[in-house]
């Protein structure tokens, strides 16, 4: 499952998508220094964009909350389950990674990095708990499934406010993307030399 993703802004991306419909970014903290970061890892502190009564407001956020056993809960099902009343956010990323089994003669596992077509950045559906985000997963599509068996939920370009205000059915959002929207690259070994670091 995604533990770690990419986030490098790029022209105001994606913060432009909300700003093109004329909603207001906010920054009640401070406008953050956003600077181009490779692996956003759990227990991070990473922009997320909430709704608020006169806009959208952008703040840093600590990437997963600590469940009752203790452990970080970075990624959380939406299967069944309906989040009109929780504390709903986007987080910005312009790729997510996967990991499979070690190739042979390797002791590291397999890094892929996905990144979504015809779209320089995107928005990851999440939710807000105890001052901390978490990424919200979904069956995989035909585009993730070869690789996990599960995929954090990724929105379509015009989707982010949809997400935030709920304009949209839960159902409609909280779906994996139609097969070909992603495209993947295997980051770790690279594939041409076999190095071993990326």
């Amino acid at each position: 499952m995604c533990n770690t993703y990419r986030f490098k802004p790029f022209a105001d991306q994606p913060f432009e998508e909300i700003r093109q419909i004329g909603i207001d970014l906010e920054f009640p903290d401070g406008r953050p220094n956003i600077e181009p970061r490779d692996d956003i890892r759990i227990g991070d502190t990473a922009p997320v964009a909430v709704r608020t009564a006169d806009g959208v407001a952008v703040r840093m956020t600590k990437w997963a909350w600590t469940s009752p056993q203790g452990r970080p809960v970075f990624n959380f099902r939406s299967d069944d389950r309906s989040f009109a009343n929780s504390l709903r956010c986007i987080i910005p990323a312009d790729g997510f990674y996967e990991f499979t089994d070690a190739l042979p003669g390797q002791k590291r596992k397999t890094k892929w990095l996905f990144t979504m077509v015809d779209a320089p950045a995107f928005w990851i559906a999440g939710v807000i708990r105890d001052g901390a985000f978490a990424m919200l997963t979904t069956t995989p599509g035909a585009d993730i499934a070869p690789y996990h068996d599960r995929q954090i939920v990724l929105l379509e370009p015009g989707g982010a406010m949809a997400w935030l205000d709920l304009t949209t059915a839960e159902a409609d959002l909280l779906r994996p993307l139609p097969a070909g929207r992603l495209a993947v690259e295997q980051v770790f070994p690279l594939p041409e030399t076999g190095q071993l670091f990326s």
